[in-house]
């Protein structure tokens, strides 16, 4: 990779990790504290969230129709989120021994924490419940599959694309078979020491 485009895609990193810590400590001095793993409100805060918190009859008369029709679908894609989940977490708990390659932590991609919100009901509570499993899973498969591209084939696309995977950034250029051939293991040893964020 280009020295130059290397820099710079650390100024990014390092950039996008800054932005990241600023955005936290803005939203925890704002709106609560951590308080190990709980969840603290100041008093008046709290208070204030009770006010706005919609009872479950008022909930179901003014929330659009077509949201408790779809209903049904969203929640039958548990079963196939289930299955991914315990499908990735096999794999890795079978392969990454063995490709030495560091275990991705399910729990740093789990986070179930909107039940301190005292502004949401019970119904809106199971839907957070369900949104952050289903967003957490998938970010975790996400990362297994980086660090398994990241092993069999560290190079990019030709072509533009969404969605990807953080460590994309840094892998070999489309058509640099050189550079394929003399970092590869570069590639796979890192993932010996990987560190979770």
């Amino acid at each position: 990779m280009d020295p130059k485009i290397s820099k710079l895609l650390e100024k990014m990193n390092s950039l996008e990790d800054e932005l990241q810590e600023a955005l936290h400590a803005q939203e925890v001095r704002l709106f609560y504290q951590l308080k190990g793993k709980g969840i603290e409100f100041e008093t008046h805060v709290r208070n204030a969230h009770r006010q706005l918190k919609i009872g479950i009859w008022k909930w179901l008369l003014i929330n659009r129709p077509q949201n408790l029709i779809t209903a049904p679908l969203i929640y039958s894609l548990i079963v196939p989120l289930i299955m991914l989940d315990l499908s990735v977490s096999l794999y890795q708990a079978i392969c990454f021994p063995i490709y030495r390659i560091a275990k991705v932590r399910r729990k740093n991609y789990l986070r179930f924490d909107h039940r301190h919100l005292e502004y949401i009901n019970i119904i809106e509570r199971f839907h957070c419940s369900y949104c952050s499993y289903a967003n957490g899973i998938l970010a975790y498969t996400l990362e297994i599959a980086g660090r398994t591209e990241q092993y069999f084939c560290p190079i990019k696309h030709a072509h533009k694309i969404l969605g990807r995977q953080r460590r994309y950034r840094q892998f070999l250029e489309y058509g640099d078979a050189d550079g394929y051939h003399k970092k590869l293991e570069e590639f796979r040893n890192s993932l010996e020491k990987e560190n979770e964020l």
